[in-house]
């Protein structure tokens, strides 16, 4: 199931006032990831599902070397990762290093939203020798509650695709980690979301 989809902006603020000109809904701030050097906020799509619009954030400088998803190397804004949501994610991870694609070791992570509410989850996105963009990492929100659930609504998430120049590529690691999706061919790597939204249907990538 899609927990979420990301996208990389230069600047937080202007990166959610481009996306409210676009869609007509303003995502909200979900708040500071500390020790990483970014920061986010986010926006409902129907369901548990959510756009995360992510940063670098300019109260940590200095940033780490590299920054989450890359962003280190954004030139212009565009979707960066996405995310399938575990209830499990050990047996998740076993389940598809069996299968043949590592999804990478489990690690524990956490946020305090603008409310004072701290959320914790795992997630294993970083594995051996790199993560292709269009193979999701695996998130698991335990007892958290769940983000999309205070996050603005109005846009509907109607198709997520991906485009790549070797499709055949990523078929072994997305088909270890369940995930049906179509992967059509293309100059280089892009996730592509339909959006439905108070402005009409809306393409991102």
């Amino acid at each position: 199931m899609i927990d979420h989809i990301v996208y990389g902006v230069l600047d937080l603020e202007s990166g959610v006032g481009d996306l409210e000109r676009r869609l007509g809904v303003r995502a909200v701030p979900g708040g500071k990831h500390p020790g990483r050097g970014t920061h986010n906020a986010l926006l409902g799509l129907g369901g548990q599902t959510y756009l995360e619009v992510i940063a670098p954030d300019p109260d940590q400088r200095p940033w780490p070397p590299r920054l989450a998803f890359s962003l280190e190397e954004l030139a212009d804004p565009k979707l960066v990762a996405w995310a399938v949501r575990a209830h499990g994610i050990d047996a998740v991870v076993e389940r598809s290093s069996l299968a043949a694609y590592d999804p990478g070791p489990v690690k524990d992570m956490g946020r305090m939203r603008p409310d004072g509410v701290r959320l914790a989850w795992k997630v294993a996105q970083d594995p051996p020798g790199g993560r292709d963009l269009v193979v999701p990492f695996v998130i698991d929100w335990l007892e958290t509650p769940h983000p999309a659930g205070s996050a603005p609504g109005g846009v509907t998430l109607r198709a997520l695709s991906a485009e790549h120049p070797d499709p055949g590529s990523v078929r072994a690691a997305l088909d270890a980690l369940g995930v049906e999706m179509t992967v059509l061919e293309g100059p280089e790597p892009a996730l592509v979301a339909l959006l439905d939204t108070p402005r009409g249907q809306v393409q991102l990538r």
